[in-house]
Parts: C-alpha cells; sequence; structure tokens
C-alpha cells in the first residue's frame, strides 16, 4: 500500500508563493484578468512530460496545492505517487477547481516536478545498471544548498543507498555519510596512511573504514599500504582517479582501451593486488565520472567494483512536465494536438 507524504514535510514558503513572487507573471495577469471580468471559470487541469521516467516531485506538488492554493478545500487533485514508472503522456496528476484558486501555483509545481523526476529518473538508471550493487549519492557540491533536501529525496526515490549530507536526507530520516576526502590526506603532508590513521583515531567505531587511496595516483600500492596496516578494520578503499590522469598499475597494461580514469584495468588491478594479499573482505568503491552507461559497461564487464558513488551525473538531462487545461465547466477546452487523457492509474488525494 502506497503512502502520501505529509505536507508539512516539505519546508514551503508559503507566503511568498502564494504572493505570486516565485509565480511567471503571464499567471498572476490571467488571475487579475479573470478577477476584474468576474470570470470564475471551472478547469480540469491536466500534467503530463514525454519521457519514460521515474516519477518524483508529486508529493511535494500536492503540498504546495493543499498549502499554497486559495480555498484548497475546494481543489479535487488525483496524482500517481513518487518513484511510479511514467509512460510518455501519461497524465501524473490531475486538478479540478476555480482556476484563480490555483493559477498562480503552475510555475512552482511544474518545477518542482521537472527537478526530481530528472534526478529520481537518473538515479534509478544507474541503480539498475549496478545489479543491486550500493549507489551513493554524492552530488550535493554540484548545485546551490538550498536544493539538497529535495534533491536527496528524488535520489531516495530513484534507489540510491545512501546520501552525502544531512539534508540530503532531511526528508527521509537519513544521515550523511563519507568518510575521507583529498583534502584530509594533503593536510597530512601528503600522506593518505596518517590521514586514515587520524580518521580512524578519532572517528566513531561504528564508521566504517574507507581508505582513499588514488591521491598518489598509485592505487594497489595505497590500497595494500592500508590493507596492511588496518587489516580486518578495513572495509574499504575508493578509487577516483582523475579523468586525465593514467595510474602508475595501468602503465604497463596500455593497449587496446582507454587508461584515463578510474578504468576497468584499474578495478582489476586493485582487486588483484588485494587478494594475492589475502585481504579478499576489502571492498572497491568507485567514483568520478561514473553514470547508468560506465555503470553498465562495468558490469557486463564483470569489472569487481562493489560500490558505485555518483555525482555529477544524476543532474544530467532535462526532463519538462506541462500543465494543459483540457475541460472547462465540464466541456473539452484544450489547445489542438492535446485532448484530455484520464489515468485510471491516478488516486485522489484525500
Amino acid at each position: 500500500m502506497k503512502k502520501r507524504l505529509d505536507i508539512n514535510t516539505f519546508d514551503l514558503p508559503v507566503e511568498k508563493i502564494k504572493s505570486g513572487f516565485y509565480t511567471d507573471k503571464y499567471f498572476l495577469r490571467t488571475a487579475d484578468i479573470l478577477n476584474s471580468d468576474n470570470k470564475n471559470p471551472q478547469v480540469l487541469m491536466q500534467v503530463f512530460q514525454r519521457d519514460q521516467v521515474c516519477l518524483c516531485g508529486i508529493e511535494e506538488s500536492i503540498a504546495i496545492l493543499k498549502r499554497c492554493a486559495y480555498n484548497p478545500d475546494n481543489l479535487k487533485i488525483s496524482a500517481l505517487y513518487d518513484g511510479d514508472h511514467v509512460q510518455p503522456w501519461e497524465t501524473v496528476m490531475t486538478i479540478e477547481g476555480r482556476y484563480q484558486d490555483f493559477v498562480h501555483l503552475e510555475t512552482i509545481y511544474l518545477g518542482a516536478l521537472a527537478r526530481q523526476t530528472r534526478i529520481a529518473t537518473n538515479v534509478d538508471a544507474c541503480v539498475r545498471a549496478a545489479n543491486n550493487k550500493p549507489v551513493l549519492f554524492f552530488s550535493s557540491r554540484y548545485d546551490h544548498y538550498s536544493v539538497q533536501e529535495r534533491d536527496g529525496y528524488a535520489a531516495y526515490i530513484g534507489g540510491v543507498n545512501a546520501v552525502s549530507t544531512d539534508a540530503n536526507g532531511a526528508y527521509i530520516n537519513l544521515q550523511g555519510v563519507g568518510t575521507i576526502p583529498h583534502a584530509l590526506i594533503a593536510t597530512y603532508n601528503k600522506d593518505t596512511l596518517a590521514a586514515t590513521e587520524a580518521f580512524d583515531k578519532y572517528m566513531p567505531a561504528d564508521i566504517k573504514r574507507v581508505a582513499l587511496v588514488d591521491f598518489d595516483n598509485d592505487c594497489v600500492q595505497t590500497s595494500l599500504e592500508a590493507a596492511r596496516r588496518f587489516g580486518d578494520k578495513l572495509f574499504g578503499v575508493r578509487l577516483d582517479t582523475s579523468g586525465n590522469m593514467v595510474d602508475k598499475s595501468v602503465l604497463e597494461n596500455m593497449g587496446m582501451f582507454n587508461p584515463t580514469g578510474v578504468c576497468p584495468q584499474l578495478v582489476h588491478n586493485v582487486r588483484q593486488a588485494l587478494d594475492q594479499e589475502g585481504f579478499k573482505h576489502v571492498k572497491i568503491m568507485v567514483s568520478g565520472g561514473f553514470n547508468a552507461t560506465k555503470i553498465a559497461e562495468f558490469e557486463q564487464a564483470k569489472v569487481p567494483v562493489d560500490t558505485y558513488a555518483i555525482g555529477s551525473s544524476f543532474f544530467d538531462g532535462n526532463i519538462n512536465f506541462t500543465a494543459d487545461i483540457v475541460l472547462v465547466d465540464g466541456k473539452p477546452a484544450s489547445k489542438q494536438g492535446r485532448k484530455f487523457l484520464p489515468n485510471p492509474r491516478l488516486e485522489q488525494v484525500k
């Protein structure tokens, strides 16, 4: 049984929204004209998009309508759920009521749907490509901090296993996760082992010990040093080789493949070295330049990755939603090329 989120889950600037501060001006002028002309059309607004997507933003859209419309109790809203997989042109939500009561909200709920669906769809594609291996949302540095809560929620809807900031997890009661950045290693005189030892000394025992091993561009040697030092305490190593670098262990293997960044050969080299010294328990996490296509290539080639950490690619693409009035006072009113498309999957919002 699917459940709706409480409409107070989302931190909405209700008064600014109701004032029209975030609304395209022509919607505000439409309301002014209708009110001045004493015209009160009862409309059915239909919302859709044009791709195969993992839907997200529906719950926030409902909250926007319920909290920011005028006379919200007079609106009838029917909608799908966040996480539903949607076909092109499939109606995801309908809104019925006096148009002036919610005309100022179209800009806002369409924007919420567009952004959150884009992230959820990209995450969903990566999760599917990863064959049930953990996928981590490490994307917050690629956009404004004010969107972190919604982005993390959308990533969760798409299927991520963890997020990097507490804000990302605010709507879903998750704490941010993370271990060692390159900056910590730099502050320990570029000594990866010293930085990892400091992490181990001062961080709580329940935080997994994951060594970042590409600082010296020698992932195999650094991984072995960390494994020898920490033994069973070392949960994993993270490979984050820059896309314009070739790791030292890959140089001798260069040939008919792209050797830069975190390439399959690098992962095989690290896995083989760890296994040969008895460190089969150490997991390999990869990051840097991964998207659904690259993950699928790694999985098809059976590259021994245990976890994918993904950043900017979760923001790729452009998914747009459209809202059309298709009925006015119960009669067809859509523009040419559009029509009322009832969807039996919609459920009325209580």
